[in-house]
């Protein structure tokens, strides 16, 4: 077995001492690293992020910016890593030349204060400077390319500097004190990066393999398997076993639950866990894609899917987070599975035995519970084509980003010669776990789409699933977001429908 080595701000340093729990942050900050803090230990605050060499393609990398206080330190065995301190050209340096162009512009324009946030913030911003194709042309909005914004657009805004920096890069990035301005105003100064710059450069190599990483400790023991037969050997011997693939969740049991698995287990890598398939019959995403892997890759294709995107979370939690985990967990509230159920999406499910196809409106059993049998994984997410042509995806929630979702409802309806043909109708936040509005459905298949069948049928979108009060809401509140959601597909409709007829 090699020994464990991470790249770090170029230079090559031994990670064989820090154990199966220890976050990247924490083993940076021991390694002396300091600029990344702990703020939220959730990755809610971007006070820890990092930059990661990703592949783009085979041929090339990309600057990643993720959490450092979520993810394992030994799931970067390999990997390279640049972090606040390797940005500029002398590395603790004070002198305004000796900064790097993402560092110069947050000085000089006023976007540090206290300095906590600001390593985050900076790695975030470099993440986006550095960014393949980021260019003034992609500085436009709605009014400029002459169209206007739907109800599912307003998520994104179109928040692009006459750079093409977008803004919400730094969408998982808090500041406390400074304010937001100057530090858009330190995104929106910034040009391309020079031809000479060494980390605009690393970008024209392939990014770092992943590596065969094995390590025991007192505490537990840390595993990436080779293969998908490695996997499933682990999973016989150790059943109850912790799968990791960005960490988003896991990470947080970690730091506040303080959960120590006695196995963790890397699949983040695994390559048939990262494949994206497309064919007449449906489009198969892999199960350890991050989100904003997807994103990329399909280009917009699945509608419902881009409108789901900019409300999941924040761009550094996309960066790392996939759909597996985001289903295998059974949460009520992730964001995901409303979708996919709107999509009447399927889940490839594998393990030693074979495969086998799960609708996802048939693998939930309970709270935090499925289907998925001991030794079995999610490899895939199957998504069936046609799509249907109206949709929306509501998110309701305290805060407009980076919030766990008090409501969230999906909607894909057929809608043809003004009637409803087919419609599915996914919720979550509502039950113990994310539920098909079944009986909305009904009331609306086969009737005319119109105000009132709306409004009926709102009525009965009110008392689907079995609303509660928590702390993110009341079971009222809830109640009446369910009926309002589907008086605001409605409208986006109609809306929509008006600016077909006046094109």
């Amino acid at each position: 077995m090699e020994p464990i080595q991470v790249t770090v701000n170029g230079r090559v340093r031994d990670a064989g001492g820090a154990g199966p729990h220890a976050s990247l942050l924490d083993w940076l900050r021991g390694q002396g690293l300091t600029g990344a803090k702990e703020g939220c230990a959730e990755g809610e605050c971007g006070a820890c992020a990092v930059l990661v060499a990703r592949p783009n393609g085979p041929d090339g990398a990309t600057w990643t910016a993720v959490n450092a206080c979520l993810p394992p330190a030994l799931a970067f065995d390999g990997q390279e890593i640049v972090t606040a301190e390797g940005l500029g050209t002398a590395p603790g340096a004070c002198a305004v030349e000796d900064l790097h162009p993402v560092q110069r512009e947050m000085a000089e324009r006023g976007g540090s204060q206290c300095g906590y946030c600001t390593p985050g913030f900076v790695c975030a911003m470099a993440a986006e400077y550095y960014r393949p194709g980021r260019s003034r042309a992609e500085a436009s909005t709605p009014e400029e390319t002459g169209t206007a914004a739907t109800g599912e657009e307003h998520a994104a805004d179109h928040e692009v500097g006459p750079n093409g920096f977008d803004l919400h890069a730094l969408s998982g990035n808090l500041c406390r004190c400074t304010g937001y301005r100057p530090i858009r105003d330190a995104a929106y100064a910034l040009d391309a990066p020079e031809q000479t710059d060494p980390l605009a450069r690393r970008r024209h190599a392939p990014a770092p393999a992943p590596r065969h990483t094995r390590l025991s400790a007192d505490a537990g023991e840390f595993v990436r398997p080779g293969s998908l037969e490695e996997l499933f050997d682990e999973l016989d011997q150790h059943p109850d076993a912790v799968l990791v693939a960005g960490a988003t969740d896991a990470g947080v049991d970690r730091n506040i639950r303080h959960t120590r698995p006695r196995l963790v287990l890397a699949i983040d890598r695994l390559a048939p866990l990262r494949t994206l398939h497309t064919s007449a019959e449906s489009i198969e995403l892999g199960a350890a894609l991050t989100l904003s892997e997807i994103e990329s890759a399909l280009h917009g294709r699945v509608p419902l899917l881009s409108a789901l995107f900019p409300q999941f979370a924040s761009r550094l939690i996309r960066n790392a987070a996939t759909l597996g985990g985001n289903l295998g967990t059974a949460s009520p509230i992730g964001d995901a599975a409303p979708v996919l159920l709107a999509l009447d999406a399927s889940l490839v499910l594998a393990s030693r035995d074979g495969e086998r196809e799960v609708p996802l409106a048939e693998y939930f059993t309970g709270y935090r519970t499925s289907v998925r049998e001991p030794g079995e994984i999610i490899r895939a997410v199957r998504i069936p084509l046609p799509l249907a042509g109206a949709t929306a995806f509501h998110k309701i929630a305290k805060r407009r980003f980076d919030d766990i979702s008090s409501v969230a409802v999906a909607v894909a309806a057929r809608i043809e010669a003004g009637t409803v043909e087919d419609v599915r109708i996914g919720l979550g936040g509502v039950a113990a776990t994310p539920v098909r509005a079944l009986a909305t459905e009904d009331a609306l298949r086969g009737r005319p789409w119109v105000y009132e069948t709306a409004v009926e049928a709102a009525a009965v979108m009110a008392g689907e699933g079995t609303p509660l009060d928590d702390h993110r809401a009341s079971a009222r509140y809830r109640t009446a977001m369910l009926e309002q959601s589907l008086l605001r597909f409605f409208a986006q409709t109609q809306q929509a429908d008006s600016l077909e007829v006046s094109r």
